[in-house]
């Protein structure tokens, strides 16, 4: 990893047996959503050594773009008075996650769950260099597509750069909502569509010339405009999304590959050619460092990462009026203040 040169723009083992269950929620014709029935992605390929299991041995003991997503997410939990004492945290960067904790959010009881358990087992074996903050940690192999949580058992949900990888993310989100207590917390980072928009087109180029045609070699990920829909989809109040953009850049394409690997993003579609030849592969390290290399030789990457931010719902909450009820029109309001011209 030290070919990477980082840029990034903006700013104890228990097992808690009352929070689990055998099997997982539903989300067919249940809460009144409909579980999507296309499969994208290959999940069984997801948890092998090829993939996860590979990120775990792979993954540096710090990443600063892993780092700086998993600290901003974080940061939402400063904006919070009210105490969360049992946490869970869905694969993706679940290190990260917890060496950017440090009290926020006043956990007691914390959760780590991964598909991979060989990336569950790195991240208990790192917990004893983690510092003394008395967080009863236990530790599960687990599918964010079948959740295995009791319902309102939880005060916090947190996925960091994991749900982007699910089949079916609303129904995924819906069986998060459900595993909260009411005014519990939903936290999540996802890559968005921008992501590594420079390695696409280097590589739909590379493909047309070499190959005469493509073939899907990176995943399909939600549009910004899609995540306000997919909170309210799943039944979250008080539904909030931003967006960050960071670029990193690379001294050659390899480097963004290798990256990429020890982050575990990389190819997982169902639908993809399992052979890359090699002159297309190095056709589109050379398109990628004509059409995007800077005057300093590096090539930069952007990762466009998608917050959202929601609530189960509570008495206690903010809750907009019913339509027709207001006492004032606009146009009492423009008569008394102007129109401002």
């Amino acid at each position: 990893m030290s070919a990477l040169v980082t840029k990034l723009c903006r700013r104890r083992f228990q097992q808690p047996c009352s929070l689990f269950f055998r099997g997982s929620f539903s989300t067919d014709n249940g809460d009144g959503f409909q579980s999507s029935r296309v499969k994208i992605f290959d999940r069984d390929l997801k948890r092998k050594q090829l993939e996860r299991d590979r990120a775990a041995w792979l993954a540096s003991p710090k990443d600063p773009l892993v780092d700086a997503v998993a600290e901003n997410l974080l940061d939402r939990l400063e904006d919070c008075t009210k105490p969360f004492p049992t946490a869970l945290c869905l694969g993706g960067t679940l290190k990260a996650i917890r060496r950017s904790l440090r009290g926020r959010g006043a956990i007691e009881k914390l959760i780590m769950m991964d598909t991979s358990y060989d990336m569950v087992k790195s991240c208990r074996d790192a917990e004893q260099n983690m510092p003394n903050e008395s967080i009863e940690t236990s530790f599960v192999v687990g599918d964010e597509e079948f959740l295995p949580i009791k319902e309102s058992s939880l005060d916090l949900v947190i996925s960091c750069l994991g749900l982007h990888w699910t089949n079916d993310l609303p129904g995924a989100m819906i069986q998060c909502r459900l595993a909260l207590k009411s005014d519990g917390l939903f936290l999540a980072a996802i890559l968005g569509g921008e992501t590594l928009k420079e390695l696409r087109i280097a590589c739909t180029v590379a493909q047309m010339e070499r190959e005469g045609g493509i073939s899907p070699r990176l995943s399909p990920l939600a549009q910004v405009r899609d995540a306000g829909n997919l909170l309210t989809r799943a039944g979250f109040t008080l539904p909030s999304v931003d967006v960050d953009e960071y670029t990193v850049k690379y001294r050659s394409a390899l480097d963004l590959i290798e990256h990429l690997r020890s982050m575990g993003e990389t190819n997982a579609l169902l639908q993809k050619s399992n052979i890359l030849k090699r002159e297309t592969a190095l056709a589109t390290a050379a398109v990628y460092q004509s059409m995007f290399a800077e005057e300093d030789g590096t090539i930069p990457a952007t990762f466009q990462v998608i917050y959202m931010t929601g609530w189960r719902e509570h008495h206690s909450q903010q809750k907009a009026k019913k339509r027709g009820s207001a006492t004032v029109s606009f146009q009492d309001i423009q008569k008394q203040f102007g129109n401002g011209s």
